[in-house]
C-alpha cells in the first residue's frame, strides 16, 4: 500500500506541470492512430508547445519508428527516467526503449500492463509540458481502463477512424466506452478518408462519415486526413511525414487538426 501512494503521490507531481494530457484512441488497429499521434505532436511543437508522447501500446509499439528516433537506451538522473529527445524536442517515453531488441515480444497480463503505465507517469521525469500525447493501444482493454481509473484527470480523448461503416462502428463503441470509464470524448479524425487523383477523388475505404459520427455523439469533427503513399514512405524511413513534406495536403491538415485542438483547450 505505501508503494501505491508514493506512486501515486510522484504522478500527481509529474501530473500538475503538464498542463494538458490527450488520449489518441481507436477501436480498432491499422487506422493510422500512431501516425497520428506521433505527427500530432509534431505539429503542436511547430507551433511553439512543449510536447511529450507516451506510447501505452505495449504490444504493438511504432511511434519510436514514426517519429524516425530508432531505439536508444533511456538515461537517469535524479529526477527519474529521462525520456528520448524526438523532432522538434518532443520528449518520447516507449516501451520499446527497454527492451533488448524490436523482436522481443512484450508478454504482459493486464496488471503488469497497468503497473507500467503508472511507472511511465511516476518515474519519467516529464517536466513542464504545455501537452501530453497518450497514444493508446487499439480497443477497450486494460491500458484505457488504467488511464480513466487510476490516473489523475486528462483532458479527454480524440479518436481516429477511416471511413468504413466497419471503422465507423467500432469507432462508436469506443466513444461509448470511454464515456462509460470517464473519459471525456474530444472529437474525432478520418484518416485515409480519400485518395487525390489528378483533381479526381476516390474514397478508397467507403463512405461511412466520421462527421455523422461526430454528430451522432456530440463531439467535435476535427477534419479529414487524405491517403499519400508518402506516408508509409516516410513511416519506413523514420522521417515524420510532416516533417519532410510539409506542404503535403496530409501535414497541412494535421497542422490545421492541431490548431483547432489548441482552440478547442483554450490556448
Amino acid at each position: 500500500m505505501k508503494v501505491f501512494e508514493e506512486r501515486m503521490r510522484r504522478i500527481r507531481e509529474r501530473w500538475k506541470i503538464i498542463k494538458h494530457k490527450l488520449a489518441i484512441m481507436s477501436g480498432k488497429g491499422g487506422v493510422g492512430k500512431s501516425f497520428i499521434a506521433s505527427n500530432l505532436s509534431i505539429a503542436l511543437a511547430k507551433l511553439g508547445f512543449r510536447v511529450g508522447l507516451l506510447d501505452v501500446d505495449f504490444h504493438g509499439p511504432s511511434s519510436y519508428k514514426i517519429l524516425g528516433i530508432g531505439l536508444r537506451n533511456v538515461g537517469v538522473s535524479e529526477g527519474g527516467i529521462e525520456p528520448v529527445l524526438g523532432p522538434l524536442g518532443i520528449k518520447v517515453m516507449c516501451i520499446a526503449f527497454l527492451l533488448p531488441s524490436e523482436q522481443t515480444p512484450v508478454i504482459w497480463r493486464g496488471p503488469l500492463k497497468s503497473v507500467a503505465i503508472m511507472q511511465f507517469i511516476s518515474d519519467v521525469d516529464w517536466g513542464e509540458l504545455d501537452y501530453l500525447i497518450i497514444d493508446m493501444p487499439p480497443g477497450t482493454g486494460d491500458e484505457a481502463i488504467t488511464v480513466a481509473k487510476q490516473l489523475p484527470p486528462i483532458d479527454g480523448a480524440i479518436f481516429i477512424t477511416i471511413p468504413s461503416e466497419l471503422s465507423i462502428t467500432v469507432v462508436g463503441r469506443s466513444i461509448e466506452f470511454a464515456r462509460t470509464v470517464g473519459i471525456r470524448p474530444l472529437g474525432v479524425i478520418e484518416n485515409m478518408s480519400y485518395l487525390r487523383v489528378g483533381n479526381n477523388i476516390v474514397k478508397v475505404f467507403g463512405k461511412g462519415s466520421a462527421q455523422e459520427l461526430a454528430k451522432k455523439y456530440g463531439i467535435e469533427y476535427l477534419g479529414d486526413i487524405p491517403l499519400d503513399p508518402r506516408i508509409a514512405e516516410s513511416c519506413d524511413e523514420g522521417v515524420p511525414y510532416i516533417i519532410k513534406y510539409p506542404d503535403a495536403e496530409g501535414s497541412m491538415k494535421i497542422l490545421e487538426i492541431a490548431r483547432k485542438i489548441v482552440k478547442m483547450l483554450g490556448d
